[in-house]
């Protein structure tokens, strides 16, 4: 019988910790220059999810510095976020509209009232993310992270591609760009579970890195056919990229038990990244010319890399894409 190599996605939160430091102190040299500060997105539309906190936030503001008009897609209760933003950006153009990725009907409401407004975004930010120490429902049935980091977003650029929210370029008009915030956790030991596709699991606190790293991996293969789908070989149309930013010190870690609390907060604000040093390879997938006329990208930090096998598989994600299609259908049932 064969073992299995273990991945960024296998072993404990503390190893994860532990690897991320590890990744900080000993960085392999980047192969992706820092975006200089006047290069402008002036007039585009940029959509980024979870940007209440952590990545997202520091990227808001980032992208609003160059001229993006914001578009803040956050949880209920993050009115504030918006005049945040403004004040650290300096820009105008900023405003909060409130969706909860771990409910499709909330997902549904808000493609609704994109499509109604006659928004076309040209950078979507796919940057919410979560790992509670166990096991959570959202109101449909599926496991948290499994909605909020693929479910959430499949049925989003779904309805955004359907409905011209997001749409291909012509030839010679720049591209749109999707870029996922992933994670190294999907190169998991732990494959996709087709059989099982969707199906709720229960895990507990020491199954919960695990998991995360599995719904990593679904979006990592997801990314990787959807660029697929998008581009035909001789051209660019929709630029999608995925990134891992490294250790950061962001709120992800709000459900560490609370004994564990007073050690785990102090060690990611020492020896993690802050959002704002972390920014830097979004602002170059978002904002940088030469990912404009690429797809396909994933950088580690500032260096870029092939994603896993099992993400890259043709033929792994042309069974996401099928089974998916089944959850499609069933969402849109639904409403």
């Amino acid at each position: 019988m064969t073992r299995k190599t273990k991945g960024a996605g296998d072993g404990t939160f503390v190893n994860a910790i532990r690897a991320g430091i590890r990744d900080l102190r000993n960085p392999k040299a980047a192969d992706v220059s820092p975006v200089p500060a006047d290069v402008r997105i002036d007039g585009k539309t940029c959509l980024v999810t979870g940007a209440n906190s952590g990545l997202g936030r520091a990227a808001a503001v980032e992208l609003a510095k160059r001229g993006g008009n914001m578009i803040l897609a956050c949880r209920p209760g993050h009115a504030e976020t918006c005049s945040e933003i403004k004040r650290l950006s300096g820009s105008k153009t900023v405003e909060v509209m409130e969706v909860d990725l771990a409910d499709l009907d909330s997902v549904h409401r808000f493609c609704d009232r994109l499509r109604e407004r006659s928004i076309r975004i040209d950078i979507a930010l796919i940057n919410a993310g979560l790992m509670p120490r166990r096991s959570r429902k959202t109101p449909q049935g599926y496991e948290m992270m499994f909605a909020v980091h693929f479910l959430s977003n499949r049925v989003m650029i779904d309805r955004w591609l359907r409905e011209g929210v997001i749409r291909p370029a012509n030839r010679g008009a720049r591209p749109p760009r999707i870029v996922f915030i992933a994670s190294e956790s999907h190169r998991s030991s732990h494959g996709i579970d087709f059989d099982r596709f969707g199906a709720y699991a229960e895990y507990g606190m020491r199954e919960s890195l695990k998991f995360y790293g599995v719904s990593k991996l679904v979006m990592c293969t997801f990314a990787t056919e959807l660029s697929r789908r998008l581009n035909p070989a001789s051209r660019v149309d929709v630029a999608v990229h995925a990134m891992c930013p490294g250790g950061v010190d962001t709120n992800i870690s709000r459900d560490t038990p609370i004994l564990l609390r007073p050690i785990v907060k102090p060690l990611l604000r020492h020896f993690f990244q802050s959002p704002e040093e972390a920014v830097g390879p979004v602002v170059y997938l978002c904002c940088a010319e030469e990912a404009g006329h690429a797809t396909g990208m994933y950088l580690h930090m500032m260096r870029r890399k092939p994603v896993s096998q099992t993400a890259s598989d043709p033929v792994s994600g042309a069974r996401l894409w099928e089974e998916s299609e089944v959850l499609l259908k069933k969402s849109r049932e639904s409403r």
